[in-house]
């Protein structure tokens, strides 16, 4: 239970909302008879995963023609998950980004999302574990390339 809790404290650490992606109109909410369901967005930056007060972030803007967009932050209610919800976020990012002019958008997926990304035709690229919150977070870095 110990060994959970501290995965748990270290992704919350190493993950979150980043404002960033509000500041800049790319976060989508998705709501259910007013209840909040499930949020998530992209990004034009080079940060590829965090929140908002995750160390070693970088707000540099990408080269649509050279570099994939990324998607950020995506969460779902736990009352709300395999309901289409998860792929309604990626398929709205996804859409925004190649309407920007990407060609590829690829995103930092944890093991529980891992098999939503995949089913969106995302594919595991590299594994990784980002250890800044004090504990191991296994990570899976995911592309795809985007529809012309």
């Amino acid at each position: 239970m110990a060994i959970r809790l501290s995965c748990v404290r270290a992704g919350r650490a190493i993950m979150g909302l980043d404002s960033q992606l509000v500041a800049d109109g790319t976060y989508f909410v998705v709501e259910i008879d007013g209840v909040l369901v499930g949020c998530g967005g992209w990004s034009r930056r080079a940060t590829l995963y965090g929140g908002g007060r995750t160390p070693g972030r970088d707000a540099a803007l990408l080269d649509p023609v050279r570099d994939p967009a990324r998607i950020r932050a995506m969460y779902t209610h736990p009352n709300f998950t395999r309901r289409g919800v998860g792929r309604l976020i990626m398929a709205l990012c996804e859409a925004a980004a190649h309407k920007e002019g990407f060609r590829e958008i690829e995103l930092m997926a944890t093991l529980s999302g891992e098999p939503l990304y995949r089913t969106c035709g995302y594919r595991a690229i590299e594994r990784v574990e980002d250890a800044r919150g004090g504990a191991s977070v296994p990570l899976i870095r995911m592309r795809k390339p985007l529809e012309a």
